[in-house]
């Protein structure tokens, strides 16, 4: 019989606190019996995590005896195991179905409380996901506000922040009239890495503030970006023409499954045209790209919708990207339970973190990328936090370094926003 602390350690765990009424029973059952481990508890909580939030059943509907009379003891309890994990990693291999998907709704950060901070903590600073092992653009980045109030399944704000507290900053103008920029140098600058660029509107002033910068900064580009539909500030105040409104798109599964309360995308696409038609420069991250049932035909209907609806001229950027996770993040996702296939996927290191197969994002990329041919000469792409070799494959073409990317973007952005101020 297996020792009662470790069945005892495993009940403290919020995985196993957080299982269905009969997966925590199947696993009472089966420890003692079968002498598992702390070690084995682990796994098979973990795997039955996955199952419940991929809604592909329970535990026990995976523990297969049949077969094993020969066998005894250890040899059993290994081939028993083997074939649990066997099936979960077959399961992670198929692309999830959204068919007949019904998701529940994210129950985190329901109750909003709102919160000014004032403090000494600068406001600047470097992309959260930089790295010099990827092709970056070196984004530059403002926390003007702290925390989403959506509930994105593969979100990682969610994992760093407090899940009810919105905190804006206090003293905004006092922070940015502190940023040291060289008036030499072009600088592309993120509003959307901390929070929904425009989810809040001009709440305690912040795009009125972020606004009145940019216009002192007119070598700044700012970005503010968004799966938000809230675009009346933008529509009745001005807008400097170094400011650019990017959204973040997905196919329609994606955003009906897996981006809770978010603007549906008919809504995304409505204020993203409605912005340009006022002359606003706009763009779009198609990030991340997810492999399920249907996603070449999702894709390729969302970018036959955004080639009919947009002017390349007044398009800024295309961005493509797919999902990545540090494990801090994936045992975030699975202690929050939402219903969701996002973690129903193969993973593969990707330079420290976890990420579709190289192979597999060539393929995504490629695909999507060549949906976008009218576009090639007219607008930027870039590949958003991924392997340098994919550029290539999927563009025809690279950069040899981060600083040579970032030139090529910001020399493209500016020439789009040159070329809208002599409209």
């Amino acid at each position: 019989m297996v020792e009662s602390s470790k069945i005892d350690t495993i009940k403290d765990e919020p995985l196993y606190r957080g299982l269905a009424c009969e997966n925590r029973s199947f696993l009472d059952q089966t420890a003692g019996p079968w002498r598992l481990t702390h070690q084995d508890l682990v796994k098979l909580v973990g795997i039955a995590t996955d199952l419940e939030m991929w809604d592909c059943g329970l535990l026990e509907e995976y523990w297969d005896e049949g077969g094993t009379e020969s066998l005894q003891g250890k040899q059993k309890k290994k081939q028993l195991l083997s074939r649990i994990e066997k099936k979960w990693l077959e399961l992670k291999e198929q692309l999830p179905d959204y068919s007949d998907f019904i998701p529940e709704a994210d129950r985190t950060a329901q109750k909003i409380v709102f919160k000014t901070k004032d403090n000494d903590d600068a406001v600047l600073g470097a992309c959260p996901v930089f790295s010099e092992e990827t092709r970056c653009c070196n984004l530059q980045t403002l926390d003007t506000i702290i925390n989403c109030g959506y509930g994105c399944s593969y979100c990682s704000i969610q994992s760093f922040y407090h899940n009810d507290e919105i905190v804006f900053q206090g003293n905004l103008v006092e922070k940015l009239n502190r940023i040291s920029l060289d008036p030499e140098k072009t600088y592309h600058i993120g509003t959307g890495q901390s929070s929904d660029s425009l989810l809040w509107g001009n709440r305690n002033d912040t795009l009125k503030n972020l606004f009145d910068w940019a216009e002192q900064n007119p070598n700044v580009i700012l970005e503010l970006k968004t799966k938000s539909s809230n675009i009346e500030y933008l529509l009745n105040e001005h807008v400097p023409n170094n400011v650019i409104a990017t959204w973040s798109v997905n196919a329609e599964s994606i955003v009906k499954n897996e981006e809770h309360r978010t603007a549906s995308l008919a809504r995304r696409l409505e204020a993203a045209q409605r912005l340009s038609e006022k002359g606003i420069l706009v763009g779009f991250h198609l990030h991340p790209i997810v492999a399920f049932k249907g996603w070449r035909e999702e894709y390729g209907s969302l970018v036959s919708e955004l080639l009919s609806r947009f002017d390349p001229q007044g398009v800024a950027l295309v961005s493509l990207g797919t999902l990545t996770f540090i494990k801090p993040v994936i045992k975030k996702l699975r202690q929050r339970k939402v219903k969701s296939k996002i973690l129903q996927m193969p993973f593969e290191d990707a330079v420290g973190k976890s990420s579709y197969p190289i192979e597999l994002k060539r393929v995504f990329f490629k695909h999507i990328y060549d949906a976008f041919s009218p576009w090639h000469d007219k607008t930027f792409f870039y590949l958003c936090m991924e392997d340098s070799s994919l550029w290539k494959d999927v563009f025809g073409y690279g950069y040899e370094d981060n600083e040579t990317f970032e030139q090529a973007m910001t020399h493209s952005y500016r020439d789009k926003i040159d070329s809208r101020v002599r409209l």
